[in-house]
């Protein structure tokens, strides 16, 4: 995982990006944001939803952008979700979930 340090912008609500470049082979870039601390799922699945990757799972990450590097040179070509789930730390009750497809063409 590399967080952006970017001018010290901080994002001011929790957002899921499009995955860079999508369709992708092998590798492509997953950003995120993160407007106050929170513990962060990040999962990849394939198109049956069988679990691919954990990234992730329940980590710590301070208030910023992120982006993960993801290599699919071991699986097939296909599409596949990944999917981020955010909990706040300041506030639990506040969740944020969202999914994303992308497209593996080798």
């Amino acid at each position: 995982m590399l967080k952006i340090q970017s001018g010290r912008q901080i994002p001011t609500e929790y957002a899921l990006s499009q995955n860079y470049p999508n369709p992708f082979n092998p590798t492509t870039s997953i950003k995120y944001g993160l407007p106050e601390n929170s513990r962060v799922t990040l999962k990849i699945y394939n198109v049956l939803g069988q679990l691919v990757k954990t990234v992730l799972d329940n980590e710590r990450e301070e208030t910023g952008y992120y982006v993960f590097p993801f290599n699919a040179s071991e699986v097939a070509s296909g599409v596949y979700y990944y999917r981020l789930e955010a909990q706040s730390e300041v506030t639990p009750s506040k969740t944020f979930v969202e999914t994303k497809k992308m497209l593996l063409v080798k």
